[in-house]
């Protein structure tokens, strides 16, 4: 029912443009979204319901690369949804070395630029090229 509900409501345009209307349309759907993901978990223990952004969820589990310029992949970890992307650095860089990937340089998206990460390229002497991430900037 719900389901169908949104397809109406979506192909409403008159309806869907309102304000208060596009608000509860965005909760139903993430709320039809997360009961599915929650089904789906009944299948698979393990998996865990991650986050891509603050309104977008997903179930299952996240892959972790790294790769030279080439697009060749030197090292893999994969983690469940819940896991912060960042900590993974450390085991990418472990796993590139060993395969005798010489790292000069690290290019990840923000999630990539925590203090941990941060500090264990300076040491490595490795330059990361990252967005900062807004918990490190604040205050600046």
């Amino acid at each position: 029912y719900c389901e169908k509900l949104v397809k109406v409501i979506k192909e409403k345009e008159e309806i869907s443009t309102y304000p208060m209307v596009k608000e509860k349309l965005k909760l139903l759907i993430e709320t039809i979204n997360d009961d599915l993901e929650e089904l789906q978990s009944l299948a698979d223990q393990d998996a865990r319901i991650g986050h891509k952004s603050t309104d977008s969820s997903f179930f299952g589990y996240k892959t972790h690369i790294s790769m030279t310029e080439e697009r060749i992949i030197t090292a893999a970890t994969i983690t469940t949804g819940e896991n912060p992307d960042g900590k993974e650095l450390g085991k990418l860089l472990e796993k590139s070395k060993k395969a005798g990937i010489e790292v000069e340089e690290i290019i990840g998206d923000t999630a990539y630029s925590e203090k941990g990460n941060i500090e264990l390229a300076k040491e490595k002497n490795i330059k990361l090229i990252s967005k900062l991430n807004p918990v490190i900037t604040q205050g600046i």
